[in-house]
């Protein structure tokens, strides 16, 4: 499929991808069988789930719900632990680029787990610095502009692979912490995770999900993704790559305009299944040839302009 769509290929920094859209990090990306279906389904790239030093379960059920306009979950990064992963890694990385995803709770276990990383093949490491529902983890370092900053250039030091850092929305310093990431050495930054949300139940009186609270996912907050892309734009000078309730094409091309070079899609595939990235591909690739734009570099930050 890459050769054929030339014009979408793309470059986040030293990452080249022949396609713009990658999965983002927890949507079929478990297994190596689940991360190869996405590349042969039109996927430039794959985020692994986020994985950390040790096993861990996750919060109990219920831990998933929909709501109007998206998906709130509080899964509570439930992963297999960096060790046991190397075999999905093994499975994946022949058939295509794979970002490792990452999570620690101090600069130390970023650097330990992006080497890991490295050392399985991953062409880039995304260090989740905004989940919003796991205590200890993600949102609670990553609204720290000073521990953003330490953890990035501690990951830029332990290895020689690109360092994306995935920034949460729920702060009123996000240029603050997009600066954070750049003074560290940080390659590029995804933007957005999941915004911090709830569920109450009226029958019950009570939160829904066990964690009460989770991160709203999907069509619901794209708009509040492009405005962070946006404004980071005109903040940091390091690559962006929009993720955030994008199911069609022309969601991806609002993040492309807004300034992000590449994009990822998450709630769309569980909802759409992986086909979502060949519709996508299509419906840009068309966008493209109809109003003159001959590059996804010719598009990024256009509505700057």
């Amino acid at each position: 499929m890459g050769g054929t769509m030339t014009e979408l290929r793309t470059e986040v920094g030293k990452t080249v991808l022949e396609l713009p859209g990658m999965v983002a990090s927890g949507i079929m990306d478990e297994t190596g069988a689940s991360m190869v279906r996405m590349l042969r389904a039109g996927a430039g790239a794959v985020v692994t789930k986020s994985i950390g030093l040790v096993p861990k379960p996750g919060h109990d059920n219920p831990c998933f719900t929909e709501v109007k306009g998206g998906f709130i979950n509080a899964m509570g990064l439930p992963n297999p632990g960096i060790e046991l992963f190397k075999a999905e890694m093994d499975e994946a990385v022949p058939h295509g680029k794979i970002v490792g995803s990452v999570f620690g709770a101090n600069a130390g276990e970023f650097a330990e787990l992006a080497g890991k990383m490295e050392d399985y093949g991953a062409c880039a490491v995304e260090l989740n610095l905004s989940c919003p529902h796991a205590k200890g983890y993600g949102m609670e370092i990553g609204i720290d502009p000073e521990l953003v900053k330490d953890i990035v250039s501690a990951v830029k030091d332990a290895v020689s692979i690109p360092v994306w850092a995935k920034l949460t929305p729920n702060t009123h310093m996000l240029d603050r912490i997009g600066l954070a990431v750049q003074d560290g050495g940080g390659d590029a930054i995804v933007a957005i995770n999941t915004l911090k949300a709830m569920v109450i139940s009226p029958e019950f009186a009570r939160p829904f999900l066990s964690n009460r609270f989770g991160g709203l996912s999907g069509p619901a907050v794209r708009a509040v993704g492009v405005r962070d892309v946006y404004d980071l734009y005109e903040t940091v000078s390091i690559p962006l790559i929009g993720v955030g309730g994008i199911s069609d094409w022309r969601d991806a091309a609002q993040y492309i305009m807004a300034g992000a070079r590449a994009f990822q899609v998450g709630s769309a595939v569980a909802k759409d299944g992986p086909e979502i990235f060949g519709k996508i591909n299509r419906g840009l690739k068309e966008f493209m040839m109809d109003y003159g734009y001959g590059s996804i570099e010719s598009m990024v930050g256009v509505a700057h302009e």
